[in-house]
């Protein structure tokens, strides 16, 4: 058997990381098993469907890497793979199920159904749905339907126990009594999700489906269509769902927006040079920027490498201590005895870190090409790019660079005039005697040379001996004036690379600077 698995998001909004997990894991698991991964759309829901969202869904797993085997802009013999334009399948299919008895139109009003609903309730018991018409012969049904359309509804086995063996959550076990007649199809021959999908499934070949464990309860329904259908089903496995960071509740948007601090909107305001009337409440709300979407992560320069092996982990693991590990590993041992069967916590701190970790390992062009964008967004880079300054700002920033943005709150000085933080000016440079002092060192650097790291700082050290200053105190007073803040590479780092004339330069602003 060839192993055939498939990811079907809808285009309802942008690339969620819950979708991205389980379309890894299904990934994961055929290409372990030498096998396809197909990429279907299901965009059933003309209500909710938005056309801008599509292409995004796509753009984010070809930039994660997560390619497919048959799907959108690839084909495949299996195809359309667009649930719209696959219409003609679905009607297909139930005009088969009504033919053989295995479905029926269904005629009862809504105000029918909601008086039955209504005794059911005054006798504290769940109603279940059983058209009147289910009775009809498939003549009669297939008739009845042909001269006056309506819903259709599957013909739900009475005295049943629907048995799911799945891959993760083990046994489970539904009693057929408990479930009403699904209804299948619209009266305008539209398919609703739970036959749909058997239909797509069943005819693209579908061995293994891996998904999210909120679909558990729509498979003893689907499992019901495959067995009308007249074919076994594929194997399922349902894997937990990704929680929000300290919180039992599903990873969404809103509760993602809570990590959007000034800090981060700041940032994002520069890498995604978000219009400047937008408030920062806008930004909060803006999908394309929320921390639960894959864009969010892509514009702040997170390497997909590093995405891929952080939600690899999530709910599944290689052993006990393993957290670093390449695809190939994951790809070779993937399976689905160490899927966890309780729900994943999601944790931004933990992706930075193994973030940090990718971009560390890094080779430097990779850290040039990865910054300059970010750079050219912030509006500190134009047409002209230096490569050569850039990659010694990247190797002095060293593992300070976590992700690529991370270069706009440890380095921006470099490609601008120093912003400076009063507080730092008043506490380091306006301290007494230290504005002399500056003045006189700034003198000696007028003659250093070679003007590099090791030269400043044994010039420093020699002008601190004999003027009795502690080097300590100079050097923070130099970091301020040269780049305005105090965080960020050594300070003799940071003279090197701006040069003799800038340096002294900046120097001469600062110590005429009101501030």
């Amino acid at each position: 058997m060839t192993v055939r698995t498939r990811f079907a998001p809808s285009p309802t909004g942008y690339l969620h990381i819950g979708g991205v997990r389980t379309a890894l894991f299904n990934w994961l698991f055929a290409r372990k098993h030498g096998g396809q991964f197909i990429l279907r759309i299901d965009d059933t829901d003309a209500e909710r469907n938005r056309a801008e969202a599509l292409q995004p869904i796509l753009d984010g797993f070809q930039w994660l890497g997560i390619t497919w085997d048959e799907g959108p802009g690839v084909g495949g013999p299996f195809g359309p793979y667009f649930q719209s334009q696959r219409g003609q399948l679905y009607r297909d299919a139930v005009l088969k199920l009504l033919e053989s008895g295995h479905a029926y139109p269904d005629y009862m009003s809504k105000e029918e159904t909601d008086t039955l609903r209504k005794q059911a309730e005054s006798q504290k018991q769940n109603y279940v749905h059983r058209g009147r018409d289910r009775t009809l012969s498939p003549a009669d049904a297939v008739r009845s339907f042909g001269d006056k359309p309506t819903t259709i509804r599957l013909k739900v086995p009475e005295n049943r126990t629907i048995v799911v063996n799945d891959q993760i959550c083990g046994k489970v076990e539904v009693q057929t009594n408990l479930l009403g007649d699904p209804v299948i199809a619209r009266a305008d021959g539209s398919a609703l999700y739970n036959f749909a999908t058997v239909i797509d499934d069943l005819a693209m070949g579908i061995t293994h489906i891996i998904r999210a464990k909120e679909h558990l309860s729509n498979t003893p329904t689907q499992v019901l269509v495959y067995e009308a259908l007249g074919v076994a089903p594929p194997i399922f496995a349902h894997v937990p769902v990704v929680n929000a960071p300290n919180s039992k509740e599903k990873l969404s948007k809103r509760k993602m927006q809570q990590f959007m601090t000034p800090e981060v909107i700041a940032l994002l305001r520069n890498v995604h040079a978000v219009p400047a009337e937008w408030t920062d409440e806008q930004i909060k709300k803006n999908e394309n920027l929320n921390p639960a979407t894959v864009a969010y992560y892509r514009t702040l320069g997170y390497l997909p490498q590093a995405l891929l092996n952080y939600f690899g982990r999530l709910g599944w693991s290689l052993d006990d201590k393993t957290e670093i590990m390449s695809l190939d590993t994951m790809i070779a041992n993937f399976g689905f005895e160490r899927v966890n069967d309780s729900p994943a916590s999601f944790d931004p701190q933990k992706l930075h870190w193994v973030a940090g970790e990718y971009l560390k390992s890094a080779p430097i062009e990779h850290k040039i090409d990865g910054v300059i964008p970010v750079l050219q967004r912030a509006g500190l880079l134009g047409t002209g790019v230096d490569r050569e300054k850039i990659g010694k700002v990247v190797a002095a920033c060293g593992d300070r660079l976590k992700i690529y943005a991370d270069v706009l709150n440890y380095a921006a000085f470099f490609f601008r005039d120093p912003q400076y933080d009063p507080k730092a000016v008043k506490q380091r440079l306006h301290k007494e005697g230290m504005t002399q002092t500056l003045r006189q060192f700034a003198e000696v650097l007028q003659k250093v040379d070679p003007f590099d790291a090791a030269t400043l700082e044994a010039s420093l050290q020699t002008f601190s001996d004999a003027k009795q200053v502690k080097a300590g105190d100079i050097n923070h007073a130099l970091r301020v004036a040269t780049t305005g803040v105090m965080i960020g590479p050594g300070v003799f780092e940071c003279l090197a690379i701006l040069g003799k004339d800038e340096t002294l330069r900046r120097i001469d602003v600062a110590l005429q600077s009101p501030l």
